[in-house]
């Protein structure tokens, strides 16, 4: 089975008003496992970033002035999508930036959905855990993903992430490509020459006694739940 997850960046809120897709990032699943195929552009939207949306991604019009344009690269990011299940967090607001887009470029190319199926990772999440929040951010703590790198919102960093969510939320084992997650922040918040605030150094907390034996426990009952194949006891961990 195929997946991929989908985020994007924009200028603003409404696509009505004239608002465009500035970043977009997808991450392969295959079989429940993060592959190392990605699909990743920042784009030149031709408009003004809002102020609002500024504050929220830190992509600027001077970041973006010599970026490629949506339709650039519109046949390459149907291609990534074709046939998958694609997942979304919040996938309205995605699904209707993203169909805009492809409107513009070719109105026969017809909405995303003739394209891949979606679904809703955030409808997803409010089906399992109803009252809570469920914010990606908050989903990343109530699973134990790591999003210490998440000081603002990216379309590669928020698909992988929602990636490593998906897999911890749906249950069973997964197996998580750390050298793509690697790769995929570094790229982000680095190369890209976007902001990052600084950070201090990280204390190392040791596990106690009773924590490790809580540990192996949580093991024994993932390998029972998995038949046996429960990735950190292969490896060792």
């Amino acid at each position: 089975m195929r997946q991929v997850v989908l985020d994007t960046e924009t200028t603003g809120l409404e696509p009505a008003q004239g608002h465009r897709i500035i970043e977009i990032g997808c991450v392969e699943i295959v079989n429940r496992r993060v592959t190392d195929r990605t699909f990743h552009h920042y784009l030149n939207p031709e408009r003004e970033v809002d102020a609002g949306a500024l504050q929220v991604h830190g992509i600027s019009n001077e970041f973006l002035s010599d970026k490629p344009r949506f339709a650039d690269v519109a046949q390459d990011l149907l291609g990534f999508l074709e046939g998958a299940e694609v997942l979304i967090h919040n996938a309205p607001f995605d699904v209707g930036f993203l169909s805009h887009e492809l409107a513009r470029v070719e109105p026969a190319l017809g909405p995303l959905g003739g394209h891949c199926t979606v679904t809703d990772t955030l409808a997803l999440a409010r089906q399992r855990h109803p009252g809570k929040k469920n914010s990606l951010d908050a989903l990343c703590k109530q699973y134990g993903v790591d999003n210490s790198c998440r000081d603002l919102h990216g379309a590669l960093l928020d698909a992988q992430l929602l990636a490593e969510v998906y897999l911890a939320m749906t249950g069973g084992q997964a197996a998580f490509s750390l050298a793509v997650r690697t790769e995929a922040r570094a790229y982000d918040r680095n190369a890209a020459g976007l902001p990052r605030p600084e950070r201090g150094t990280l204390p190392v907390v040791r596990a106690s006694e009773a924590e490790q034996v809580a540990h192996e426990t949580r093991l024994a009952a993932l390998d029972r739940a998995s038949g046996g194949r429960c990735l950190w006891k292969e490896l060792g961990w």
